[in-house]
């Protein structure tokens, strides 16, 4: 059974009449008239009776109809959601974004989005990069703000980079260096983010080309919380350079020549994007 048939029920029960019904309907009078014996072979009920007048409807059928107005208008409303989220001018974007960009990146970003498509409404969620990855592949998101590298079945648009800096409490033998070698921190207590997340790889394999196992002394998951710790003296940490000082901090600049991390929009590219999506992307490529 579809909605239009659905449709064609109510309409029959507001005209009372199969004629009339087929002609307010834009079909012939057999097509109706096969299609309601159609429904009612389906349903098992008579939905109607002919009497010299017209159509009446039984009492099995105004169960029938009282449940065919609650679906047609669940449908209705349906499609018009649909149709307000998809509209490029006032439509959602589902937008997952690092918990490092929330003061940084992403309200510049987002400012500069609203002042060219101020109807559109951006739905965030701020969360690790593995969960990321996660809500863009069964569509709880449809792009991503992270530092994810390149994936089979992901198209990346690069919008940011950062430098990596060692931070260091004001007092500490380090703080008035410009630059640090990772082999210098072998001994150092690290304070970083815990193992699984895109930053920790990163720093982790930093760590490993330059020979050093670090000593971690804690761990968190949220970069300003690391170089709060580092300022509390309980560490050293290594982190994007605008993490460095906001605690008083001393941000040290790493010679190791990859000390970099690249922020990206990241989409799936085997599924097309909705249009404010889209919207989105095109704008954050012209910004970018």
């Amino acid at each position: 059974m579809l909605v239009r048939d659905l449709e064609w029920l109510l309409a029959l029960a507001d005209h009372g009449h199969v004629t009339d019904a087929a002609s307010a309907l834009g079909t012939s009078q057999p097509t109706l008239s096969r299609a309601l014996a159609r429904i009612e072979a389906e349903l098992g009920v008579r939905v109607f009776e002919r009497v010299p007048t017209g159509i009446v409807t039984t009492a099995d059928g105004e169960l029938v109809l009282e449940s065919a107005r609650e679906l047609v208008a669940g449908h209705d409303r349906l499609r018009a959601a649909l149709a307000n989220r998809l509209d490029p001018d006032t439509g959602v974007v589902r937008l997952a974004f690092l918990d490092s960009m929330a003061t940084t990146l992403l309200p510049r970003l987002l400012r500069g989005f609203h002042e060219h498509a101020p109807g559109i409404k951006v739905a965030l969620s701020q969360e690790p990069a593995h969960d990321i990855r996660r809500d863009l592949d069964r569509g709880a998101a449809e792009l991503g703000l992270t530092m994810m590298r390149p994936h089979d079945g992901y198209a990346r648009l690069p919008v940011q980079e950062e430098r990596l800096v060692v931070v260091v409490p004001p007092t500490h033998r380090l703080a008035r260096r410009k630059r640090v070698a990772l082999t210098e921190l072998a001994d150092e207590e690290m304070v970083m983010i815990p193992p699984g997340f895109g930053h920790r790889a990163l720093v982790d394999e930093l760590f490993a080309e330059a020979g050093v196992t670090p000593q971690v002394s804690f761990e968190s998951a949220d970069l300003a919380t690391i170089e709060g710790l580092v300022a509390a003296g309980l560490g050293v940490g290594i982190v994007p350079e605008v993490f460095a000082g906001v605690s008083g901090t001393v941000g040290l600049r790493l010679t190791a020549p990859g000390a970099r991390r690249t922020i990206s929009l990241v989409w799936r590219a085997d599924r097309p994007l909705a249009p404010p999506a889209q919207r989105f992307l095109d704008f954050v490529r012209a910004w970018a």
